[in-house]
């Protein structure tokens, strides 16, 4: 590409946001933050930067990482970034940081131990819902209900379905951790960048885990932390939910699996095949986006 390519933006990455449409296919943005002159950056909403990328499917896409990073949460200049963007202090003090977002089991907000009690009533103590999707194969899950379709294409489903609703994150992980017992509660990111997917009627596994999820309330401790909150009018009601089926914006679906790493290599190029989950997928190798917020980039084409 060298020299005739032709910069589209500069910008400091964040992961794409995407809408699905009425015909089910997903349309990504590349988002992210207009670069400064200083070392801290300016994360006010005027200074944030939208790019459709659909479009730019079948073209050559060249990204270059600018060898600068700054935290997605305070905005400064930092050397090396943890938990997809954070500073070290960031990490270490923001609630979005604790284990318990990934380990909703783990929550401690009872105990009043929560880093930010606010942040718990407004992200954790909200309805949410405990889903399957398919992704390679079926998969459990928890997600703020608000949030369902954001989470089912960040993880590239093709399908997916909602289980059950819950009036906080901590008894959705309760259950999600004894339902993963018998099933995958991660992603196989690489059989589903390859679109490896089981033939899995989702409907007729929803009928089956709703009977395990009330045998285990039933049957189990796991009745003192959870029978209360059910509500079992609106898990009848959501026995009938449309299964959600999802498209993704691709020519052609990798054979073999190469990933990009920008901290050792800056220079991303191919023509762009396609978009799933958060990747980007070239006719050169696969780059997962999400891992690099924060990194400040050149795109051109």
């Amino acid at each position: 590409m060298g020299n005739t390519s032709t910069s589209l933006t500069t910008l400091n990455l964040r992961k794409m946001s995407h809408k699905l449409g009425s015909d089910s296919l997903v349309t990504y943005y590349l988002k992210g933050y207009q670069p400064s002159n200083s070392k801290n950056l300016d994360l006010s909403p005027e200074n944030k930067i939208e790019i459709e990328l659909n479009n730019f499917v079948g073209q050559k896409l060249t990204l270059k990482f600018l060898n600068q990073i700054n935290c997605v949460a305070c905005g400064r200049q930092v050397n090396k970034s943890f938990n997809q963007g954070y500073c070290f202090p960031c990490m270490q003090k923001l609630a979005e940081c604790d284990v318990c977002i990934i380990k909703p089991e783990l929550c401690h907000y009872d105990r009043g131990t929560c880093r930010d009690a606010s942040y718990g009533d407004e992200h954790c103590n909200i309805t949410h819902s405990l889903y399957i999707s398919l992704t390679s194969s079926a998969k459990i899950g928890v997600t703020r209900q608000y949030q369902e379709l954001v989470r089912w294409v960040d993880q590239g489903a093709v399908q997916a379905l909602r289980l059950i609703s819950l009036k906080r994150r901590y008894h959705a992980g309760l259950l999600e951790v004894e339902l993963a017992r018998e099933m995958p509660d991660k992603t196989n990111w690489r059989k589903m960048l390859k679109n490896e997917v089981d033939s899995i009627d989702l409907p007729e596994l929803k009928i089956e885990l709703l009977d395990k999820i009330f045998s285990l309330i039933k049957n189990t401790d796991l009745n003192s932390e959870l029978a209360y909150i059910l509500d079992d009018h609106k898990v009848l009601e959501e026995k009938n939910l449309a299964l959600v089926s999802i498209k993704y914006p691709v020519l052609e679906y990798p054979k073999k699996l190469t990933s990009f790493n920008l901290d050792k290599d800056p220079l991303v190029e191919g023509t762009l095949m396609g978009i799933k989950g958060q990747y980007l997928l070239f006719d050169t190798g696969v780059i997962n986006l999400r891992k690099y917020a924060g990194y400040l980039i050149e795109v051109s084409i």
